[in-house]
């Protein structure tokens, strides 16, 4: 499976982007579409993930009332949309396919990474 992720840029506190994951090759094998973040000196962290065919949902406690991920099963995409964000959410945003949970290590496949920054 190869992930091709787009959609970062700068833009100011309170504003929106909207991120895109395309999935390529064998996609028969997603359990779950996921985003991860990684800001400078942190540790990656868990963003958002969504269940691949029954469309669950789960996200970080901090950006839940914020973000909306989705995905178009039959279209092989998945997508991001965050809304009124914060400094704190400045980072590397990866996207990421495997089994539906929150940590790393359950996700075989990654994009490249796009990187998101929030001014204030």
């Amino acid at each position: 499976v190869q992930l091709q992720a787009s959609g970062g840029g700068l833009v100011q506190a309170g504003g929106s982007l909207r991120l895109s994951c395309a999935a390529s090759g064998s996609i028969s094998v997603i359990g779950a579409m996921a985003w991860f973040r990684q800001a400078p000196g942190k540790d990656r962290e868990f963003v958002a993930a969504i269940h691949w065919k029954s469309g669950r949902t789960d996200y970080r406690e901090s950006v839940k009332t914020r973000f909306t991920i989705t995905r178009d099963s039959a279209k092989n995409t998945g997508a991001l949309q965050m809304n009124n964000l914060e400094p704190e959410d400045t980072g590397i945003y990866y996207c990421a396919a495997g089994n539906y949970h929150t940590t790393p290590d359950e996700y075989h496949y990654w994009g490249q990474g796009t990187l998101v920054t929030v001014s204030s």
